[in-house]
């Protein structure tokens, strides 16, 4: 099961439709828009909107604490954090 760290704070568990794997299309409505991913420890991602700086959009500060821990730059938008099981 994933997790889908929202920009309000939100932190809602999420699964793919097919229980194993996200598609691209679940991915981008997820993040909402094109996506990019990176290693986020042992065998897991963080999938983050790629346009996330030049939309503007808001910083996510439990995303970004995640991300801090695998040395990357604070996050905006939504993200992922799933299994790479569960990524593209």
């Amino acid at each position: 099961m994933a997790t889908l760290y929202k920009t309000n704070g939100a932190k809602i568990h999420v699964s793919p439709k097919n229980k194993k794997k996200f598609t691209l299309r679940e991915l981008q409505d997820l993040v909402g828009g094109f996506v990019a991913q990176f290693k986020a420890g042992e065998g897991h991602v963080l999938v983050v909107n790629e346009d996330g700086r030049l939309l503007d959009l808001q910083y996510n500060r439990r995303a970004s604490e995640l991300a801090k821990q695998f040395g990357y730059v604070p996050i905006v938008g939504d993200a992922v954090y799933c299994t790479e099981e569960e990524a593209l």
